[in-house]
């Protein structure tokens, strides 16, 4: 199994009288009310820094995120933050994972493909492309996609980077959307005939049934943790038999929040707060900013109104007991933790777990100490899982018979 470092960059010092001031992370808060131009500036270099650290670690990846105009995460621009992390990272077998660039608010979507392009030949041939449907806050309110096309976009826009980054000649593209004379893309990625592509999504609904029928790897960005997964990823699996897919669990990841401590009681110490900022302050949105009509499909909106995670729950209501139960972030000791995720690996067959060891107001020492203690004691019980009956396609090829030391230690 592949271990990964997620970062979401968020704002780290917020008031603390901000959710009465705000209803939403996104859109309403005013940068000059709640932030400030330098401490930004370390937060951006701090998120950096605990990602190389991660690498040094020994985590299989480093992925990164895009959002826009919210206090939740803002590395608005991605490809920045993964150019980084590429070139500081050569010599080193990890994956940089850009999860990622949104399609239908870059015209024209060969911009990405140009980056991305960028990307894999600084890092050798390391990138995996993760591509985005994009939160209808991101798309509609903070780039003026129109709703209704949000999902044609993107995979009109999907089909033109992956024959920009593959075709042999020049060519003409005369879609729906995108109209380009001559595409001959400069540069082209070193994987050829694309890098390896996830898409993420929050549960299944169109975009998976598009995932498994393109042979992608599916990314599942809950936030809510393995207990509240088991629905979606028994229905991704039915997808997959549905439609003759095997059951390589490599084709399905999943972000976990997660913090390591001595002992069970010292981690609840630790991470309670940082986890009541992450989910009373940063996660909660307001409704009409996500459920925006026309952004879902038909079979993706049943879904959401079927569900009951997010709708029986008040995140700004919740403490950090709560999230601790829930499975929201798992901690504990590395016993309690190794042995919670292997229990979340197996059930819902995790191919590629994304730790979120960095969440809400977690200054870096703290961040630097979890990774540290997840990396040596957790990660070389988690990496052997898989990997002696399955072949993960959704890996750079150059990485896949490559162990980090972590790993190497665990089967010595």
């Amino acid at each position: 199994m592949k271990v990964c470092m997620f970062h979401l960059m968020p704002y780290r010092e917020l008031p603390a009288d901000y959710e009465e001031r705000y209803s939403s992370a996104y859109i309403e808060p005013v940068w000059f009310d709640v932030a400030d131009g330098d401490k930004v500036g370390q937060f951006y270099n701090a998120t950096l820094d605990e990602m190389l650290f991660a690498a040094k670690a020994g985590m299989h990846g480093l992925c990164t995120n895009q959002h826009h105009q919210n206090v939740y995460g803002f590395m608005a621009n991605p490809s920045i933050m993964g150019a980084v992390l590429a070139r500081q990272t050569n010599g080193q077998n990890i994956a940089i994972i850009q999860l990622g660039s949104t399609l239908p608010s870059t015209t024209p979507p060969t911009r990405i493909a140009e980056e991305y392009a960028m990307l894999d030949c600084i890092s050798g041939g390391r990138l995996v492309a993760g591509f985005p449907t994009g939160l209808p806050a991101d798309a509609v309110l903070s780039n003026g996609v129109v709703p209704i096309e949000q999902r044609e976009r993107y995979r009109e826009a999907l089909a033109l980077v992956i024959k920009a980054w593959s075709a042999k000649e020049v060519f003409a593209w005369n879609g729906k959307h995108y109209q380009l004379g001559m595409v001959n893309l400069w540069p082209r990625t070193i994987q050829q005939p694309h890098p390896p592509i996830w898409i993420p999504g929050a549960g299944i609904s169109g975009t998976a049934d598009y995932v498994v029928d393109h042979d992608h790897c599916f990314c599942h960005l809950s936030y809510y943790g393995l207990k509240s997964a088991e629905e979606v990823s028994d229905r991704y699996w039915e997808t997959c038999a549905r439609k003759g897919r095997d059951d390589n669990p490599y084709r399905y990841s999943f972000l976990q929040l997660v913090g390591v401590a001595e002992t069970d009681a010292e981690a609840e110490r630790i991470y309670g707060p940082h986890g009541e900022y992450f989910f009373n302050k940063l996660l909660y949105t307001a409704p009409h900013y996500q459920q925006i009509p026309g952004c879902l499909e038909y079979d993706g909106m049943l879904a959401a109104l079927r569900s009951t995670v997010r709708s029986s729950i008040n995140l700004r209501e919740m403490k950090a007991k709560e999230f601790f139960e829930r499975g929201f972030i798992v901690v504990g000791s590395p016993s309690t933790v190794r042995d919670k995720l292997l229990d979340g690996v197996k059930r819902l067959r995790i191919g590629h777990l994304l730790t979120l060891l960095h969440f809400g107001s977690m200054p870096s020492d703290v961040c630097k100490r979890n990774i540290d203690l997840f990396a040596r004691e957790v990660l070389p019980h988690l990496a052997p899982q898989w990997d002696d009956k399955y072949e993960d396609r959704w890996w750079p090829e150059r990485l896949r018979a490559k162990q980090p030391a972590a790993a190497m230690a665990a089967a010595e």
